[in-house]
Formats: C-alpha cells, sequence, structure tokens
C-alpha cells in the first residue's frame, strides 16, 4: 500500500509539472494563433516523440522527457518569407504572445491557490489575540489587538506575507540583563514546572489538577509580563511557582534563582503595528527562540503570538486566493532582490533536483497525517513553482521572455529591430550561462543530498 501511495503522488506531481508546462506554453499558443501567427509544432515534453498528430497547419506532440516543452512559432528563431511568421506580426501583437506564457503561469497560480483556500474552515489574520504562556514579543512592545503590518521593511498584508518576513529575521546577541529577558526567563521557569507536572507518569496527576496548573500558569505569565521591574517580576513568579507546586501537593520545594547573563541569542525584528486606529512603529521586538537540541549548531525561532481567526465565506475565500497568490509572487521576487543583494547566497537556491528534493520531504510529512495533506504539500509546491516561473520567466535576461520582450520594447521605442544575427548571438550567450548556471545548482543540489554534503 505504501509503494502504490508513492507512485501515486509521483504520478500527481509528475503531472502537475507538466500542468504547469502546459499553461505556460498554452498561453504562448492561444496568443500566437488569435494573433494570426503560424504554430508549426506545440509539444509537452523534451526528446524523442513518444506520439503525435498534426490538426490543419500545427503538430501537437507528446515527447519521451516530461522536463519543459515549447511552442514553435514561424519565422521565431530563423528568417522566414512567411507573412505569418512570428517576425513579420505587429510588435504590439509579439508583445502579447512573449508575456501570455508569464500570464497563465500566474492564472494557474491563482486556481491552485484556490483549490489549497477552498478547503480551509477559517483563514489566519495579522491581528494579534493573545500570547503564549512563554512568549518573548509580549515582554517587547507587542499587544493583543496589535494589526502587523510590517516587519523588517516588508510589507505585511496577509499570514503568508508574515511567515515570509520572520523567516528572514537573524538572530543576534543581544544585551542579557534586559528587564524584558528578565520577565521571559520568569515565565519560562513557571512552563517548565508545568511541562514537567504534564509529563511525569509516576504519580500521574489528575485532569483537574493539571487544568488548574494551566490556569495558574497563564495567569501567573500574564502578570509577570504586566511588572516593571525584575524585583517585580521575581516576586510574582515566587507566588504562582508556590501556587503550581502546592496544587500538585508538593510541600517541599526549591523555587530556582534566575540566572542572568551578559549577552543572549534572540531573534529580534523591528515592526509596525496599527494599534486603536494609527500606526506605531516599534523597535527590537524579541521573538520566542529556542535551541531545538543539545547538539543543534544555532537558536530555532518560533512564533509565539496568536492571531485573530478570518471567517470563511465566498467573499473570503476569494480574497484570500488573490492576496495569497499576490503574497507568493511578492515573496519570490523579494527572494530575486534578496539574491542580488546579497541577503541570500548561492547556498539558498535550488534547481530542479532541490525542488524535487523539498516535494518529496513534504510529501511524506503530509503522508504523516493523510493521503490528502500530502497531495495539498506537493499542490501547494506547485503552486510556488508556477509563480516563481511566471516571475523568473520575465526577467530581461537574453534566452528568456524577458529578454525577449527587453528586444521588443527596443524595437518598439527606436521603430527599428534588432539585427537577427545580434539577437541570436545574444539570446545563444544567454542560453550558455543559464545552462552553466543550472548545472552548478544541480551539483550543488545533488552534493547537499549526500550524507557528506549537508
Amino acid at each position: 500500500m505504501a509503494v502504490l501511495t508513492t507512485i501515486a503522488l509521483i504520478i500527481i506531481g509528475v503531472s502537475l509539472f507538466e500542468l504547469i508546462i502546459l499553461f505556460h506554453e498554452g498561453g504562448h499558443f492561444i496568443a500566437a494563433k488569435k494573433s494570426g501567427v503560424k504554430v508549426n509544432e506545440f509539444a509537452l515534453g523534451m526528446g524523442p516523440k513518444i506520439f503525435g498528430f498534426k490538426k490543419g497547419e500545427t503538430q501537437y506532440s507528446l515527447r519521451l522527457f516530461p522536463i519543459g516543452g515549447y511552442c514553435a512559432m514561424e519565422g521565431e528563431d530563423e528568417e522566414s518569407d512567411n507573412p505569418r511568421a512570428f517576425t513579420n506580426a505587429k510588435i504590439w501583437k509579439r508583445m502579447i504572445i512573449i508575456v501570455a506564457g508569464a500570464f497563465m503561469n500566474i492564472v494557474l497560480g491563482l486556481i491552485m491557490m484556490f483549490a489549497i483556500v477552498i478547503q480551509s474552515s477559517a483563514f489566519s489574520s495579522t491581528t494579534v489575540s493573545g500570547f503564549s504562556q512563554n512568549s518573548f514579543s509580549a515582554n517587547s512592545g507587542l499587544e493583543v489587538g496589535d494589526t502587523i503590518t510590517k516587519v523588517n521593511d516588508y510589507s505585511v498584508w496577509c499570514d503568508k506575507d508574515m511567515a515570509f518576513a520572520m523567516a528572514t529575521i537573524k538572530c543576534e546577541n543581544v544585551d542579557g540583563s534586559q528587564l524584558s529577558i528578565y520577565k521571559e526567563d520568569c515565565c519560562i521557569t513557571l512552563c517548565q514546572l508545568y511541562a514537567e507536572a504534564y509529563n511525569k507518569k509516576n504519580p500521574a496527576y489528575t485532569k483537574k489538577q493539571l487544568d488548574n496548573l494551566l490556569n495558574i500558569l497563564n495567569e501567573g505569565c500574564t502578570r509577570i509580563n504586566n511588572t516593571k521591574s525584575k524585583a517585580a517580576a521575581k516576586s510574582v513568579m515566587d507566588d504562582y511557582y508556590s501556587d503550581m507546586e502546592l496544587n500538585l501537593g508538593v510541600k517541599k520545594y526549591k523555587i530556582p534563582e534566575i540566572k542572568e547573563r551578559k549577552t543572549r541569542q534572540r531573534y529580534v525584528t523591528d515592526m509596525e503595528v496599527t494599534r486603536n486606529g494609527k500606526n506605531i512603529k516599534l523597535k527590537d521586538v524579541q521573538l520566542y527562540t529556542y535551541l531545538e537540541s543539545k547538539d543543534a549548531k544555532e537558536p530555532s525561532l518560533s512564533i509565539d503570538f496568536y492571531v485573530e481567526p478570518i471567517e470563511k465565506n465566498v467573499v473570503t475565500v476569494l480574497q484570500q486566493t488573490g492576496i495569497q497568490t499576490v503574497a507568493v509572487a511578492r515573496m519570490v521576487w523579494s527572494s530575486l532582490i534578496g539574491l542580488a543583494t546579497g541577503q541570500f547566497t548561492f547556498k539558498d537556491l535550488s534547481g530542479p533536483v532541490g525542488a524535487a528534493s523539498a516535494i518529496t520531504q513534504v510529501a511524506s510529512q503530509g503522508l504523516e497525517h493523510s493521503f490528502l495533506d500530502a497531495f495539498n504539500n506537493i499542490l501547494f509546491m506547485m503552486m510556488l513553482i508556477t509563480v516563481n516561473l511566471g516571475i523568473f520567466n520575465m526577467l530581461p535576461f537574453p534566452a528568456l521572455d524577458g529578454g525577449r520582450f527587453l528586444f521588443l520594447l527596443i524595437e518598439f521605442i527606436f521603430r527599428k529591430p534588432i539585427p537577427r544575427k545580434v539577437e541570436q548571438v545574444v539570446n545563444g550567450i544567454g542560453l550558455v550561462i543559464l545552462l552553466a548556471f543550472m548545472a552548478v545548482i544541480t551539483v550543488k543540489d545533488i552534493w547537499m543530498l549526500l550524507p557528506f554534503g549537508k
């Protein structure tokens, strides 16, 4: 059964990838046909032809390797005297044909996002509704009712924007003597006592005791977060630590001391929020920072606040479909800018091998719950890929659609086409650079999959 499930997920993944190619090349195809440009062949896949047929003037082919496809137009890459050749079409028609592929990628992204969004019972807003007991952000300026609008100058319109912005925050050393950190440690001390009681098996505490313990913990952490000094925070912690121990029937106990250090590692960010109708700037908001294990090389980040839900209805489904697709597009564009500015490095890049590995991982994680979760994880990855393809392909680089559009724009401005030989040479050089770049990325991805490459 596990083998059949895996095979089914592989077929789904390949089919969705081919759907992405179909939409992209289909965009060029439809725009070319509507513009009167002759299409010699429309192919899905690359390499040897499995089968095909000819309808009208166009050959339709399915090829062996599901790694791409093409829409071969008359006069696109060679000289042609045919009046219906691509180069003989009006320039505005050629521009539409070129951008149609990327446009259809975004349309497919919207469709895939809709398929994901429609399954949700509710949606997440960016308005803070509460904090976890050991919240760091509660002690550094964030308040219940705040609507987060920016994180590190990245505009936040939905929860996906917030998640991406949070993922780009860097860990840094901060002053360990801060009041906020002292209050964090007081709350963590109470949380640790609760965790020990909850996980203790012998003797086992009753549900009533644990529920009472949780209520005491929540009240204690809230009061600690509202204190104005270390002494007051410690006094509150001591009182509630005693209450928790007594609730468990423990008479002999020792209240821990709070150990201060010169520096502490924290994920810190600036935020902008809307509070009571006013725009507020928050400096150095700390987020929950922890070590996943004793052997962890660096701390991890956890969101330590809750957000208000958005009710699901026809309007919010359509809104979330649009805004979350835009959020993914912004994320892709911001990542490209981050690569150019050095915010992201070569190690953060992935090609087809890395993407396949990521899809395998998310599918496996989904299968731990259900086949539907695995399918949705693959669908989300494919949605990310189609939006990525749409944006990346329109970059003004030779051999990409964006490079060809740039040539057309130059022709439109100067009323004179760039010589075909010059265009061919430039696109040829661009293609070689792209292929070399992809080869390097692929080698890096394969290396990262090896035990000694991580």
